[in-house]
């Protein structure tokens, strides 16, 4: 095997995402052959060298895994917590790879979590480039107005910046009622808290947050808890937007012409006078095509 970068090899080897592994190797927690390392450009040669993190030796012979796992709430997406409090990891101690999870749902959330031991997948899924989207069910403490919604649509600041969401639509649960609304709202950002933080922002509380898709990839039925490895096709549904059809291609247009706009330079056509000299003296001119 040739030689490959710490933070690669540590990624693909499960053990966290590539800006994890910076970190676990900036603060002094990884050692390759029995020494410290620091720099996060070093390469290794993952067939030969010995590396361990946090006192735990790395593996490099694992299989890709994906897992979708239904995260209850009051449970950390975290590898350990130093208070104790339980975590997404507490329901995998008997499974045979070494996985993490890819993002993260906050300890009040519940709902669609991936953990994978592939970091280039993980970055794929997380990267702001790539705009996968993730859809949430959230009670609404109040009934919103149209132009509250709309604010949440064209964008609000929040404590990590601006923040917006890519489609909101009312929805009827079995628990609706007259004094509290429920909403499918779709992001593609990742924001700490950024739903509860947007719905603040016009003037209510979450009561309950679910995440029911990342994608098109859909939790469906899958009890609170539990877990199911992800074949190649549901894989592949992250990457498809979970938005209504002509959203997409609305966006795609608006899109497009952006860019069009900024690479067409604008020219003014004038309509050209013809001169007693012109060779087409004689001859109607078209100026409408011009």
């Amino acid at each position: 095997m040739n030689s490959v970068r710490l933070n690669k090899a540590l990624s693909e080897a499960g053990i966290t995402s590539r800006r994890k592994a910076d970190r676990l190797i900036e603060l002094g927690l990884v050692l390759v052959n029995g020494k410290k390392v620091f720099e996060m450009g070093v390469k290794i040669n993952p067939s030969k060298d010995r590396v361990i993190v946090d006192g735990h030796p790395v593996s490099f012979g694992n299989n890709k895994v994906y897992v979708m796992f239904h995260k209850p709430r009051n449970v950390m997406t975290t590898l350990n917590d130093p208070e104790g409090r339980p975590t997404v990891i507490d329901y995998f101690k008997k499974y045979p790879e070494r996985i993490f999870p890819i993002g993260r749902l906050d300890w009040e959330s519940e709902g669609l979590l991936l953990l994978t031991n592939d970091g280039d997948y993980a970055n794929s899924v997380m990267h702001p480039k790539g705009e996968v989207t993730k859809s949430y069910l959230v009670k609404v403490s109040g009934k919103p107005e149209r132009k509250d919604i709309d604010k949440l649509l064209t964008g609000v600041s929040i404590v990590t910046g601006k923040a917006k969401a890519r489609h909101v639509e009312k929805i009827k649960r079995p628990d609706s009622s007259d004094k509290y609304d429920w909403y499918k709202i779709v992001i593609s950002e990742g924001k700490n808290r950024q739903i509860r933080e947007m719905f603040a922002k016009i003037g209510f509380d979450v009561m309950k947050l679910q995440r029911v898709a990342i994608g098109r990839l859909k939790i469906g039925s899958l009890p609170r808890g539990e877990w199911t490895e992800l074949s190649e096709d549901q894989i592949k549904k992250v990457f498809i937007p979970d938005l209504p059809e002509d959203k997409i291609k609305s966006e795609k247009a608006l899109a497009h012409a952006a860019v069009k706009g900024a690479t067409t330079p604008a020219i003014r056509l004038k309509k050209r006078i013809p001169r007693k000299t012109d060779k087409h003296i004689g001859k109607k001119l078209n100026f409408d095509n011009m």
